[in-house]
């Protein structure tokens, strides 16, 4: 199991994180080193962590989006700039699909979007 530094723009960052509080170190297992339920299950548990902590986040800067865009909301849904997230999305996980990874993101902005609009 290693770390990775997330880089947005595409490429991983190299070196030892900069300990920024606006970085997060994520331990990425390989599944061909798990051996056991509880190690395969600690995993998930580790990424998924991880994967709320960048949902979260992800859902706060959509937020900005919205404020931003002269129609927000569900009705400013941008159908060419999600094309693009998934096509990106798929480039960097294509085991995944831009299939699967369209209805995934679509999950993830129509979240985003109910928690904008909650108070």
């Amino acid at each position: 199991m290693h770390d990775q530094v997330i880089d947005p723009a595409g490429h991983d960052a190299p070196g030892p994180a900069c300990g920024r509080p606006d970085e997060l170190r994520v331990p990425l297992p390989s599944p061909a080193e798990i051996t056991t339920l509880g190690a395969a299950r600690a995993a998930i548990d580790g990424l998924d962590a991880a994967l709320a902590v960048l949902l979260e986040r992800r859902a706060a800067v959509a937020a900005v989006v919205q404020r931003l865009k002269p129609v927000g909301g569900f009705a400013g849904r941008d159908p060419g700039r999600e094309r693009e997230i998934v096509a990106a999305m798929a480039e960097r996980a294509p085991s995944l699909g831009p299939e699967r990874l369209a209805r995934i993101m679509a999950a993830v902005i129509e979240a985003g979007l109910d928690a904008a609009e909650s108070p």
